[in-house]
């Protein structure tokens, strides 16, 4: 579902509004210089439902249409939202193996109140909840399909960063331990009530950080739903989408959040997990951990903590996406009953720990 209006309201933060949301009276004059056509002053915006963090709208014009990027409205977390480091590594892997999105416009605050980019719309499917009518029907095609995913993601993390302009783009010494205490800090920022089995996932992942590691450009949010597959062929994945939590660091964690992620059949049902890889013909995630390694070349042996770890970040995400729907900052969104699942998300992880280490 999609609101649309056109351009034209008084800017105010609290509206709810595309068009102001967009700043779409600024926005509107810089596409038409940026592309050379003057329908982008007539543009109109629509939110792009599904995203949980930072807002996305599709801006169409009898020119095309275009995708904007920007932060929730209201207070957000600290360090979150950068949308100037989405659009910048974005630009660096323009024209290495990992696809992505052109980026036509990247702004900070000073030009409409808040960070923005606009990129490229890429044409193809974003799969979430469902597959498109006629689309990777058989369990051959959903098998190519898991495997361009897999594969891209070891691609990405093949990337030299030093070698694309991102050698600063984050600090992959003791990168483990940190994103424990990260995730721990925004969870303290974020809850709105004690829940104890966090908590205790928290320290039980502080006491088993794995030693060295290896270090690449991560994702920090990789998925099916966040790439976008040629509607001709599921083999060929046209764009990885959301880099809102990328940095350098180690590569395990895309891996476990990406398992995260891939519910099998008996998984426990999430307001904000696509469940659809739980459905007959997927891969499991066995499979997935198994082309990755054959892919990539990593060793797996600590692929436990990583796991775990995405369950603890998932439960610390899934409380600052309650907290800022509790705030009306996610653009009229309503997920509902997400403070439930939080508790939940930390059991399993401890259960991770436990069972295999």
């Amino acid at each position: 579902m999609t609101t649309t209006t056109t351009c034209g309201a008084t800017p105010d933060s609290r509206s709810l509004d595309p068009a102001v949301l967009t700043r779409l009276d600024v926005v509107g004059p810089l596409l038409q210089e940026r592309l050379g056509d003057p329908s982008w002053r007539e543009a109109r915006a629509e939110l792009v439902a599904g995203g949980k963090s930072n807002l996305t709208f599709r801006v169409r014009s009898a020119a095309g249409t275009v995708v904007l990027r920007r932060p929730p409205t209201g207070s957000i977390l600290p360090k979150a939202h950068d949308m100037g480091r989405e659009a910048r590594v974005q630009q660096a892997l323009a024209g290495t193996d990992v696809p992505v999105a052109p980026i036509l416009l990247a702004h900070d605050e000073t030009v409409t109140g808040f960070r923005f980019y606009v990129m490229a719309e890429v044409k193809g499917h974003v799969i979430r909840d469902t597959l498109p009518a006629g689309y990777a029907e058989s369990p051959t095609d959903l098998r190519t399909m898991t495997h361009a995913l897999v594969d891209t993601l070891a691609r990405l993390h093949e990337v030299d960063p030093h070698m694309v302009g991102l050698g600063d783009y984050g600090r992959p010494e003791g990168f483990a331990g940190r994103q424990v205490r990260l995730w721990a800090r925004q969870w303290e920022q974020a809850k709105t009530a004690d829940v104890p089995v966090v908590d205790e996932l928290g320290k039980a992942l502080e006491k088993r950080v794995p030693s060295g590691g290896n270090a690449s450009i991560v994702h920090g949010d990789y998925r099916l739903d966040n790439v976008v597959m040629n509607d001709a062929d599921p083999g060929d994945l046209a764009a990885v989408l959301d880099w809102e939590l990328s940095t350098l660091g180690d590569p395990l964690t895309d891996l476990g959040m990406l398992l995260f992620y891939w519910r099998e059949p008996g998984d426990r049902r999430m307001t904000i997990i696509p469940h659809l890889t739980a459905d007959a013909g997927f891969p499991g995630r066995g499979e997935v951990r198994d082309r990755y390694s054959r892919a990539s070349g990593q060793d797996l042996a600590d692929l436990a903590f990583y796991e775990a770890l995405a369950h603890f970040k998932f439960a610390a995400i899934t409380q600052g996406i309650a907290a800022r729907v509790a705030a009306g900052a996610m653009g009229g969104q309503d997920f509902g009953g997400l403070e439930d699942e939080v508790a939940c998300t930390a059991e399993a992880g401890l259960d991770i720990l436990r069972e295999r280490t």
